[in-house]
C-alpha cells in the first residue's frame, strides 16, 4: 500500500511496482474518476466531492473499492494507492503486507502539483493544492501512526528524483520480503 502526500509519486511508484510484482495496480482516485465519468447512479453520488477537491465519504469509497479488491485479490495481492485515506478506511481494509509511506515536503509537493500539466483542470491552482495539502495532514497522516504501530510503515524520502524513489523502495520491498520470509 503507498501513502504520501498530493504529488509524493505515488501514481509514478505505484504502477511500477505492481509490474514488478506482477500484481494489479489500483488507484482509487483512477477508480473513483472512472465511476464518476461512466455515469452511474454511484459516480453521479461521487462527483460532488471529486470536484471540490474533497475526499469522498468512507461508505461511497468503500462501495467502489470493494468491487476493485474483490476482483485483485483473485490475482494474489494489489499494490493500493489512494486507499485508505482514513482510519475507518483502514479498520474497514484490515491488515496490509507493508505500507510504503513517501514522505514528502509541503514544499516539493506545492511545486510538484504547480507543475502539472494533465490531470483536472485545478490541480494547479495554488488554493487547490493548499486545501489537498490539508485535507492529507488532517485526515490521511494520522495512518502513518496507525501502521507504524502495527510494524508495517516502511518511509521512502520521496523529495528526491523518481529513479532514487524507486531504488529506495525496491530495497525497502527486499528487505520487507527477508524478514517475513526469515
Amino acid at each position: 500500500m503507498l501513502l504520501g502526500a498530493p504529488g509524493s509519486g505515488k501514481g509514478t511508484q505505484g504502477p511500477r511496482l505492481a509490474e514488478g510484482l506482477g500484481v494489479p495496480y489500483l488507484s482509487t482516485g483512477e477508480l473513483l474518476r472512472r465511476e464518476a465519468a461512466a455515469g452511474t447512479e454511484l459516480g453521479a453520488r461521487v462527483t460532488p466531492y471529486l470536484d471540490e477537491g474533497e475526499l469522498v465519504p468512507d461508505d461511497l469509497t468503500l462501495d467502489v473499492v470493494d468491487l476493485a479488491l474483490a476482483d485483485a485479490s483473485t490475482a494474489g495481492g494489489f499494490v493500493l494507492d489512494g486507499f485508505p485515506r482514513t482510519l475507518a478506511q483502514a479498520a474497514r481494509l484490515g491488515e496490509v503486507d507493508v505500507v510504503l509511506h513517501l514522505a514528502l515536503s509541503d514544499d516539493v509537493a506545492r511545486q510538484r502539483l504547480a507543475a502539472r500539466d494533465e490531470g483536472r483542470a485545478d490541480d494547479a491552482d495554488p488554493e487547490v493544492i493548499e486545501h489537498r495539502l490539508r485535507v492529507y495532514h488532517d485526515q490521511t497522516a494520522p495512518l502513518l501512526d496507525h501502521y507504524a504501530r502495527q510494524g508495517t510503515l516502511v518511509t521512502v524520502d520521496a523529495n528526491r528524483s523518481p529513479a532514487e524513489v524507486a531504488a529506495e523502495l525496491d530495497a525497502a520491498l527486499d528487505a520487507v520480503a527477508h524478514r517475513t520470509a526469515g
